[in-house]
């Protein structure tokens, strides 16, 4: 018996690992938004939260409800390239200010991080930021910034700071899966 078990088990595994799609599928699932051009990958056991005048989407962990990401869409002023709102530094430094730390707020978002990326012909950002709430609890965020069709999207995971380093890659892997058309 054990002898079959092994063998399974090493046939599951040899599969996995030689088809990298059956490997990623077994840790994240997909959303589409086709009525406003996106889609991303989110964690498997994390689940869709209606938010009335809010995000466009929000989904949050099962059991760390407060682990989450969230897709905000805004026009863009005359239709302006990503590039024409400035570099990822300083659109960066608009982001944290105007949703991640508005005034009187009480959060600080201290920005750590901005690169620039291409993927199938459109232009992202990606910003990395660890924000403080008044309660003087750390978050780390990270978000994907890109213009398509006169908008701007954002798309932005946000993790209590105690567990970034557990699942930063994943996190890194679900905002790079974000993308527009």
């Amino acid at each position: 018996m054990w002898k079959r078990l092994v063998f399974i088990l090493l046939l599951v595994l040899s599969f996995s690992l030689s088809n990298p799609d059956v490997a990623s599928a077994a840790g994240f699932k997909s959303f589409v938004d086709t009525t406003d051009g996106y889609e991303f990958s989110y964690p498997n056991g994390w689940l869709q939260v209606k938010v009335a005048n809010g995000p466009d989407v929000v989904f949050h962990d099962l059991i760390e409800v407060s682990e989450n990401v969230s897709v905000v869409i805004s026009p863009v002023p005359e239709n302006k390239t990503l590039q024409q709102l400035g570099t990822p530094t300083e659109v960066g430094y608009k982001l944290g200010k105007a949703a991640l730390a508005p005034a009187d707020s009480g959060r600080t978002a201290e920005l750590v991080n901005a690169l620039e990326k291409e993927s199938d012909g459109k232009e992202y950002y990606i910003l990395e930021y660890l924000v403080t709430l008044p309660s003087k609890q750390k978050r780390h965020n990270i978000a994907s910034v890109a213009v398509s069709r006169g908008k701007l999207f954002t798309f932005n995971a946000s993790i209590p700071e105690k567990r970034w380093q557990k699942v930063k890659q994943s996190m890194e892997e679900v905002v790079n899966s974000f993308s527009v058309y």
